[in-house]
């Protein structure tokens, strides 16, 4: 299928790892220019290097989009450098785990501020742009926590929530327009973050991370973890002209974790 996005313009916040960067492959794979973002200069010029020499087109942006500053930045130097914004894919690192019981008033305050502002403040950057020429693509990175809580992570839950919120109802604003606003929820992706995730609850509990990930797999009906190219086909269809009418959507990339419809 040709997705029909060769030589729009991408850019991936936090894609110099996970699931950002299996995005960022995918887009750059079809043709789209990619703007590479993280905190990590040197981690972000090799991956755009080796975009660019299988084909594609890609810049790196050393920058932290949880600031304003950052956000500023990134969209500056890709609209000068490859183009207005197309396609913008929010992402971030979650929070600590922890249950709800034990949340503060900070744990709150932190949710809003790493889960919900920083997206906002790049949307509020490239939407108009995408507006003014009636095309555009606004997918966010989020978690299946959005439809089914994941035990322990009572921070990401509450701030992913909320997110999803704010994007489903900017999704009915801006249909006129062509743009869309979609999620992309992943369960159990092969990432560092998921690895990390399990390691904390085999510390947690006394067992081996292979015990978790056993238990982890007899939990999804593919009885696997997903990878992340997977993951990255999935991204790139929602930010395709085909994906044009799907819109306001949390989709699931989980192989059947979440059993609710």
């Amino acid at each position: 299928m040709d997705l029909g996005i060769s030589g729009k313009t991408a850019l991936i916040a936090a894609s110099t790892g996970g699931l950002g960067l299996a995005a960022a492959r995918a887009l750059a794979a079809e043709g789209v220019s990619v703007a590479i973002t993280g905190r990590r200069r040197d981690r972000a010029e090799a991956i755009a290097a080796e975009l660019r020499a299988a084909g594609g087109s890609a810049v790196a942006i050393a920058a932290d989009l949880n600031t304003p500053e950052g956000i500023s930045t990134a969209v500056d130097r890709t609209e000068n450098e490859i183009g207005p914004v197309d396609i913008a894919v929010l992402n971030g690192p979650g929070p600590k785990p922890g249950a709800a019981a034990g949340l503060g008033a900070d744990d709150i305050a932190a949710a809003f501020e790493l889960l919900v502002k920083p997206h906002h403040a790049l949307v509020s950057r490239v939407l108009p742009g995408m507006r003014e020429r009636r095309w555009g693509r606004v997918l966010a990175i989020g978690s299946s926590g959005v439809t089914a809580p994941l035990p322990n992570l009572a921070v990401s839950n509450t701030g992913r929530a909320a997110l999803a919120g704010y994007l489903k109802t900017l999704a009915a604003e801006v249909a006129l327009d062509s743009v869309t606003v979609n999620l992309l929820l992943p369960g159990r992706i092969a990432t560092d973050r998921v690895a990390e995730l399990d390691a904390a609850a085999a510390k947690r509990r006394g067992v081996t991370i292979e015990d978790i990930q056993l238990e982890s797999r007899k939990t999804i009906p593919a009885r696997r973890y997903g990878s992340p190219e997977e993951f990255g086909a999935a991204a790139a269809f929602l930010c395709s002209a085909p994906a044009s009418y799907i819109t306001g959507v949390a989709l699931r990339c989980d192989g059947g974790l979440i059993r609710s419809l």
